[in-house]
């Protein structure tokens, strides 16, 4: 009996200490981005009047609380979306271009254009997101900020953390693509120990 009270606590301990579950997606309280243990800093529904378009999550090494704290976290990171609902590549590419021009300077644009339009391009390499697909980017320092949908690489890796910045900033820049998003990409401690609401 001992033993397998033991065991008991041993399987609870080893269990996520902080794990999101939105609108039925289900995000790990931690994944492994270039040999590194990353934790969920925060996740949350886009919406759009009054559609769940996709859940998104951040995951970095250290949990931050910050806009400013998560652009300068150091090491790979990751944005995980899933989509909740289908979604032409035209739709979702030329949103996503206008959450990062909205929440980058003319300057800090022009700098970026190159690897801005070789992201672009990338949504013209599949015909869309279906309900269920997940398309994450990842920011490795050795290699830069690579694309996969589903699992599979799509688009080349685009080589400045300025860039991968950019992106985040879509959803926690001044000018977000969904301002009631924001602050549930940014780390909680209160929030995250209290118990989860249900989401339908």
């Amino acid at each position: 009996l001992k033993s397998a009270v033991a065991a008991a606590l041993l399987a609870a301990s080893s269990l996520p200490t902080f794990a999101a579950e939105v609108a039925g997606v289900k995000f790990a309280d931690t994944v492994t981005v270039a040999g590194h243990e990353l934790k969920l800093n925060g996740a949350g529904v886009r919406t759009k009047l009054v559609f769940k378009v996709y859940a998104l999550g951040f995951y970095l090494q250290d949990r931050k609380s910050t806009v400013a704290d998560v652009l300068a976290a150091q090491g790979p990171r990751r944005i995980r979306i899933v989509s909740m609902r289908d979604l032409s590549s035209d739709d979702f590419g030329m949103a996503f271009m206008k959450g990062l021009n909205d929440n980058v300077g003319a300057e800090e644009r022009t700098k970026l254009l190159p690897q801005t339009k070789a992201f672009g391009e990338m949504f013209a390499q599949f015909p869309g997101l279906k309900k269920g697909d997940e398309l994450v980017v990842d920011w490795n320092p050795s290699v830069g900020s690579q694309s996969f949908l589903n699992g599979k690489k799509v688009g080349e890796p685009q080589p400045d953390l300025a860039f991968f910045n950019a992106i985040m900033r879509i959803w926690i820049g001044n000018k977000p693509v969904d301002s009631s998003l924001k602050p549930k990409l940014l780390w909680n401690a209160e929030k995250a120990s209290a118990p989860a609401p249900e989401t339908n």
